[in-house]
């Protein structure tokens, strides 16, 4: 009964998942706040969503693009930046394509034909030697004034917005295009175009755009570096934190009360349901990370073919699962500066009463916690793997199973 074409999770990255969990703060934003008031030519930051691997980042923009596009809106594909790769030949090819769904292509005007060339010349050469060399205008200008164009289309149209969402924005490495990038969008984002209202009355209203970017925390430390003040002033950061378990629960509650709709080999739909004591064994699996939620259930799914999932198959399934989830978290460990990892790992040896800054320090070689203040204050603000306070805490659950406990290995 249970098939592999019919699992709801998805525990693979870029996807959204079927049985979707938390983030209603970030849906709210988009659907009350962002989308309401660019539409109503409101000036509204672009969104930063940052946090480590596993945290869903990408699945909840995703999301979010998907309801925009649903509603008719203008949405650029989800622009992955690989490492080494230039960010303005990806957004200027990913602009092309909105640009015509906007009717630009089919515009006489000279001014319209002049700028989709100088776009299609950065979709190719990019933020290059070859291309600083050539008459017209700097990439970033080019875009900047094809998205103003694009805002202008929909203006007329009065019901869309334009969508950008740009992913993996760490590996941005090139100051120059990351720069040119970030100046394109921001003056797009803050550009105000004259409107006449009925009755004849004019205001000036921002163009219906909304950025997106994603990535890992150390963009944040990118991005104020080599913008200042102006990037905190165009976009609003939000660092990912685990969802609730309370959360977890609720997604999982329709499995329990009403069962999960599949296909019968009859042709007539059948459920699967799931224990309680399944239900709860996945969030505690899960230490509230989206992916190792998914990865979780999916293995529980394919652990057994029967109607209803128990916790006998979510153990089974974790048992095969156990060293992706271990993968998955040392991933992270790696990824931290030596001093960052020893902080991490000190604090994990200590008992949770004694986990204060002083004592930390002390463990760590160093007589005055202030040797190693800004190195919590990191992990807490940029990192999002610690809360400060008296005494500090972990805050990514899954860090904090896999160094003070057995997990993942719960045989």
């Amino acid at each position: 009964m249970r098939k592999a074409i019919d699992s709801p999770f998805s525990p693979g990255s870029d996807t959204v998942p079927h049985v979707w969990a938390g983030r209603t703060p970030q849906l709210s934003d988009w659907r009350d706040h962002l989308r309401p008031r660019r539409m109503a030519g409101l000036h509204e930051r672009g969104r930063t969503i940052l946090g480590e691997a596993g945290l869903g980042k990408s699945s909840l923009v995703r999301r979010l693009t998907s309801e925009a596009s649903a509603a008719g809106d203008w949405v650029t594909p989800q622009l992955r930046i690989p490492t080494g790769a230039d960010p303005l030949k990806r957004v200027a090819g990913a602009l092309l394509t909105v640009a015509d769904q906007a009717g630009l292509a089919a515009a006489r005007e000279k001014k319209i034909t002049e700028l989709l060339r100088s776009v299609e010349r950065v979709a190719a050469a990019g933020v290059s030697s070859s291309m600083r060399e050539q008459p017209g205008p700097e990439p970033y200008s080019a875009l900047t004034n094809l998205l103003i164009e694009i805002g202008r289309a929909a203006l007329r149209q009065g019901r869309s917005i334009i969508v950008i969402h740009v992913d993996e924005v760490q590996n941005i490495t090139d100051d120059a295009a990351l720069s040119q990038l970030l100046t394109a969008l921001g003056d797009a984002l803050t550009h105000e175009e004259p409107l006449t209202l009925p009755g004849g009355r004019q205001i000036d209203a921002a163009l219906p755009l909304a950025v997106y970017l994603t990535g890992l925390p150390e963009f944040a430390d990118m991005a104020g570096a080599r913008k200042g003040a102006t990037f905190a002033r165009r976009f609003q950061t939000t660092m990912l934190a685990p969802i609730e378990d309370d959360d977890l629960i609720a997604a999982l509650q329709p499995f329990v009360t009403e069962g999960w709709p599949v296909a019968g080999d009859d042709g007539h739909d059948e459920r699967v349901f799931m224990e309680p004591d399944a239900q709860h064994a996945i969030v505690e699996l899960a230490c509230g990370e989206p992916f190792l939620f998914q990865l979780a259930g999916e293995r529980a799914w394919y652990a057994g073919t029967s109607a209803i999932i128990t916790a006998e198959d979510v153990m089974s399934g974790w048992d095969d699962a156990r060293y992706e989830a271990e993968g998955h978290v040392l991933r992270i460990l790696d990824r931290l500066p030596s001093r960052e990892r020893q902080f991490v790992e000190t604090m994990a040896e200590l008992d949770p009463t004694d986990r204060t800054l002083t004592t930390i320090a002390r463990h760590m070689g160093y007589e005055k916690g202030t040797a190693v203040g800004p190195t919590g204050q990191r992990l807490d603000r940029q990192r999002g793997i610690v809360t400060r306070g008296k005494p500090y805490t972990f805050r990514h659950r899954a860090v904090e199973a896999y160094l003070t406990t057995d997990w993942p290995d719960m045989s």
